[in-house]
């Protein structure tokens, strides 16, 4: 157990499901929250949005399976959107906090997402911030033309960490580099899970028929300042889902530059059912 500041303790942990075993950070008290990562998985990506969240809500975060300091089972090749969409609905069903409100940044979207299709009991409303789902999106190509040369110029220069660091630069419209170093580290040694047994989750596209039966209230968020791309995703989803989406301060990553504002914009969305 640790303190992060007189006010807020981390309660950490790791828990088995599914096979892999997660390392989880609790904060708080009041109606459950979790918070799912996007690239590079880490449950510090939301160290200060839980920090503020943690008078209100538990919040819990995680190390997706296969990232940081969460295993992955031996013999692995790929672990699908749906397989970490089972391994949060296990972990809330584990920690005895489902249904929770659960907001998911980036693919950590698209997680929350599965949750909602296959999981339901498991979410009282979710959040979906800017999830990627580019198969659909008329800009792809041109992203891809940028996205791409990228990586490989990381790859060739000092292979997956540096692949990563330049992604998530990117990705972060240069905020990595403000990061905690120790989860910068962290994130720099998840490239397997990136480029490797996430890699196509760009393609993951549920059918209109099932994002229209979708039972629990969702919400899709999209920052102000974020590339088009990621906005057209996101209302691309939020219409197929009979709602709009709401704009938040920042860009792709709120909750590494904005968590002040992302806070203060999501609580009502996350209060929903509580």
């Amino acid at each position: 157990m640790k303190a992060t500041s007189a006010e807020v303790t981390v309660r950490a942990g790791t828990i088995e499901v599914n096979g892999a075993s997660l390392y989880h950070e609790i904060r708080g008290a009041g109606p459950a929250v979790l918070c799912i990562a996007g690239a590079t998985g880490d449950a510090g990506h939301f160290a200060h949005l839980a920090d503020l969240l943690a008078g209100e809500f538990t919040t819990v975060c995680y190390d997706r399976r296969g990232n940081s300091r969460s295993s992955l089972p031996a013999g692995t090749v790929t672990t699908p959107v749906t397989q970490h969409a089972d391994d949060a609905a296990a972990l809330l069903d584990a920690l005895g906090l489902a249904p929770a409100g659960v907001f998911g940044n980036s693919s950590g979207a698209m997680v929350a997402l599965a949750m909602a299709i296959h999981h339901p009991h498991t979410v009282r409303a979710a959040v979906l911030d800017e999830p990627p789902l580019l198969s659909e999106i008329p800009s792809l190509d041109q992203a891809m033309t940028v996205i791409g040369p990228i990586v490989e110029a990381g790859v060739r220069s000092g292979g997956a960490p540096e692949a990563v660091e330049r992604f998530c630069e990117f990705a972060s419209d240069g905020a990595f580099r403000l990061l905690d170093p120790a989860l910068r580290t962290r994130m720099l040694g998840n490239g397997r899970a990136l480029f490797g047994t996430e890699l196509g989750w760009e393609s993951y596209r549920p059918d209109d028929t099932t994002l229209a039966g979708i039972s629990v209230p969702i919400d899709v968020i999209a920052g102000r300042d974020s590339a088009p791309l990621f906005r057209e995703a996101a209302a691309w989803l939020a219409a197929r889902l009979g709602t709009m989406t709401q704009e938040v301060p920042g860009g792709h990553v709120p909750m590494f530059t904005h968590p002040q504002e992302l806070a203060t914009s999501i609580r009502p969305l996350l209060r929903r059912g509580a």
